[in-house]
């Protein structure tokens, strides 16, 4: 299956927005819509890379609704402090160190710390010059820049168990 069809969702995904985007399900649209999602799939497979698989898909919807409902209460409490007094704001970068070790849950990490607000995530380091020869072994941090910071390790050891810990199992890593 993979040898014709390397990304299956993709392939499917790249069908329905054809159709969506020509507002027609005709015969011709389909059938070119189809030969688009045999065919970009494959142009592309050369340009990915392996990723490590979702061991846990549960808990990956699990953690998804728990990110959704922390950028809510996130947007909530940045609104208070925006509209309270600014000298209040405490503003600070902090290094939470890493245990992962892939780059795809190290993204997925960055990428949710960033969509909560009140927080983004500036950089993992160290970085290695090549990507290709990330060395594994060597300790990672995340720099993060937080809007307003009370207890930094209170914050360290929130984003380890309630983001960190939870992508560690859904990907096994």
């Amino acid at each position: 299956m993979n040898r014709y069809f390397p990304a299956p969702a993709t392939s499917i995904l790249l069908l329905i927005v054809w159709l969506l985007l020509n507002n027609s399900v005709s015969f011709g649209q389909i059938l070119l819509g189809s030969f688009l999602a045999f065919v970009i799939p494959k142009i592309t497979q050369p340009f990915t890379d392996d990723h490590p698989k979702i061991k846990r898909p549960w808990l990956a919807i699990k953690q998804l609704l728990l990110v959704l409902f922390d950028i809510i209460s996130a947007n909530i409490q940045v609104a208070m402090l925006i509209i309270g007094p600014n000298k209040k704001l405490r503003p600070a970068f902090i290094k939470v160190p890493l245990d992962m070790t892939e780059a795809l849950p190290i993204t997925l990490l960055a990428s949710t710390v960033s969509l909560t607000p009140g927080t983004v995530s500036a950089e993992v380091y160290p970085i290695s010059e090549e990507h290709d020869d990330w060395d594994k072994q060597e300790q990672k941090y995340l720099l993060i820049h937080v809007l307003d910071l009370n207890d930094e390790d209170k914050l360290i050891e929130q984003i380890k168990k309630r983001y960190e810990a939870p992508l560690k199992e859904i990907f096994q890593c």
